[in-house]
């Protein structure tokens, strides 16, 4: 998490972030460093404007076929209850609360969890709207290794920015995860929204596997 001197860092080091950067990506820089001051309160990029840079890069990332060819299973073979999509933003140094308490970061995770007759399918892509980076995982688990599906809550702090003042303020935030756990290992990320049922049939599912 930056602190206040982490973000005076930021602030000098702002250029070179922008040198060589798209036009979404330097959006999302000028979100997340946007000026000090009155100038920034009021020229900044709107939250909206954030939000619409991360649809696009979800849309361009095609996760979906990029998740189905990876696990390399035809979509028939993955039908044992409907496939669940989890977004959410990552805890990151570049990160920022917005004034109704939601969270953004430049790191965006995609997850998609399929289900087979034996195994859980996941595959998850996050996304650095700041740079061209992203990072892909794919995993397996079998539904008997699996102990179980659960989602909790973390507060992690972020900055905020209000008023004129020349340094954003340290708050506390709250995301919420979504864990798949097996012995001596745990998959998380981050979402929103209302997943319970969708965590409910997956419970339900490995229930019935176990039996």
């Amino acid at each position: 998490m930056a602190n206040a001197m982490d973000y005076a860092q930021l602030v000098a080091q702002k250029k070179s972030y922008l040198r060589g950067a798209t036009a979404d990506q330097k959006t999302a820089i000028n979100y997340f460093i946007p000026n000090t001051g009155c100038i920034g309160l009021f020229t900044g990029v709107k939250d909206e404007d954030y939000d619409a840079v991360v649809k696009a890069a979800v849309n361009a990332s095609n996760s979906y076929k990029r998740a189905i060819d990876k696990i390399g299973l035809d979509e028939d073979e993955l039908k044992e209850i409907p496939p669940v999509t989890l977004y959410g933003y990552e805890d990151s140094a570049f990160s920022k609360t917005t004034a109704s308490g939601a969270y953004r970061s430049n790191l965006y995770s995609i997850t998609h969890l399929f289900f087979s007759s034996t195994q859980v399918y996941m595959y998850q892509i996050i996304l650095n709207t700041m740079k061209n980076e992203k990072k892909e995982r794919t995993e397996e688990y079998f539904y008997k290794d699996i102990t179980n599906f659960s989602t909790s809550s973390d507060t992690i702090e972020s900055l905020q920015f209000k008023g004129c003042s020349g340094t954003p303020n340290r708050v506390s935030v709250e995301i919420q995860k979504f864990a798949l756990i097996v012995p001596g290992d745990k998959f998380s990320c981050a979402t929103y929204g209302d997943i319970d049922q969708q965590v409910k049939a997956m419970k339900n599912k490995l229930r019935e596997k176990k039996l």
